[in-house]
């Protein structure tokens, strides 16, 4: 296929250049981050000391994580930033209603007691 008939199978292929996509170091240069992630992850989980602060510790070590595979592994960081704001923004509002279900169901099952005027 020639270079004429690629661009037009994919606009805007060729607006990024080709030195700004990581190399294999790259690559395993994240995934040692991403295992001292999951080491810390478990060391955190064995640390009595931890155990009243578990749960923050956890889901932020979680969403680093997930910021580091969807920069990284789907590419996000080096492509349009459109796709990340596809990405995002859906991510955002599915957050936003599993906190709002969350403080319904725990209101509804009295965990909270604030009252409603």
């Amino acid at each position: 296929m020639s270079d004429h008939a690629t661009e037009h199978a994919h606009p805007g292929a060729h607006d990024i250049p080709h030195d700004e996509h990581p190399g294999p170091g790259v690559y395993l240069v994240i995934a040692a981050i991403l295992t001292v992630l999951t080491v810390a992850e478990i060391t955190v989980f064995y640390v009595q000391g931890l155990q009243p602060v578990l749960v923050p510790i956890l889901l932020v070590l979680a969403a680093v994580k997930f910021a580091f595979v969807g920069g990284f592994y789907m590419h996000l960081y080096y492509d349009s930033k459109v796709f990340t704001i596809f990405f995002g923004g859906p991510l955002l509002l599915a957050l936003l209603i599993v906190l709002g279900l969350l403080l319904l169901f725990s209101h509804l099952e009295g965990v909270l007691s604030f009252t409603v005027p």
